[in-house]
């Protein structure tokens, strides 16, 4: 189905009342396909993909249409060929600064928001769950680990697969935007104002707070990660030692993504590890 089938259906069922002004494929490091259409005062973003992946995406924009930071779902195609949603005005470009006030935003304004789901839908990717949160991380080690091992040695594997096992446990689930990093954040007047392209995953809401920490490289520090965990309204009491430990284990699987996709950050990487490597083993006494 083209772009010019799907603004005729969405015509036929009366989602648009008129044709758009005019439409653009969007370009981006999402393996969608993406189309802007431009109102004369609203534009809206159509989204193809498989279903599976259609499905997710939309369940979560629909569990969390209540939340200001990311877009309005408008129309979900019956067979989940596409779904439909409102655009975020600003820009994806990251400017390294406001780390701190990034991070405080995203969790109030997000994470703060996630709600719990069935522990019997699974753990990890929610259209393709594993068992367990734990194998669902240490899978996701042992994929890191066939892009770092020429990079890193053995012994940084072990410490982050010992971390893992100690600190995955199954406790509750919740539903996560899942690639929460900057790639995907939208910035106004140099703040966030918007998270797109979720990849919903099953887990807890640390998860996606880590995973944004690392998403670039900058202000790796436990004043940074302490600020924004801070503001974090988690059922049980974060321990600081976890939080650290869990800061090193979403740094080596951010150092993965990194070799594959911005490979010139990877030695601000390789010493932001070596600074939460002598914190996580003066934690534990190695």
């Amino acid at each position: 189905m083209n772009i010019q089938e799907i603004i005729h259906q969405l015509m036929d069922n009366n989602i648009f009342h008129s044709k758009p002004t005019y439409h653009e494929q969007l370009n981006g490091g999402t393996v969608s396909e993406l189309y802007l259409l431009h109102f004369e005062d609203i534009k809206y973003v159509i989204k193809k993909n498989e279903p599976q992946i259609i499905k997710s995406e939309a369940n979560f924009l629909n569990d969390y249409k209540k939340t200001d930071l990311l877009p309005k779902l408008l129309f979900v195609e019956p067979l989940y060929k596409y779904i439909i949603y409102s655009f975020i005005e600003g820009t994806a470009n990251y400017v390294r600064k406001n780390k701190k006030e990034t991070l405080q935003t995203l969790v109030q304004g997000l994470l703060n928001h996630y709600k719990p789901v069935e522990s019997s839908e699974g753990w990890g990717w929610a259209d393709q769950p594993s068992e367990s949160w734990q194998s669902f991380i240490l899978d996701s080690i042992d994929e890191a680990n066939k892009i770092l091992h020429s990079r890193l040695d053995n012994s940084h594997y072990n410490l982050v697969l010992d971390l893992a096992e100690k600190n995955s446990k199954d406790k509750e689930p919740f539903l996560l935007h899942g690639d929460c990093g900057v790639h995907n954040f939208i910035f106004r007047n140099g703040e966030l104002s918007g998270v797109i392209d979720p990849t919903p995953v099953i887990g807890e809401p640390l998860y996606d707070l880590i995973y944004a920490f690392c998403s670039s490289p900058e202000e790796l520090t436990k004043e940074t990660l302490l600020s924004a965990a801070a503001f974090l309204k988690s059922k049980t009491e974060i321990n600081p030692s976890v939080l650290y430990e869990e800061a090193l284990v979403g740094l080596y699987l951010r150092m993965a993504t990194c070799i594959k996709h911005h490979p010139s950050d990877f030695q601000e990487y390789l010493e932001a590890w070596d600074y939460w490597e002598e914190i996580v083993k003066d934690i534990n006494h190695y």
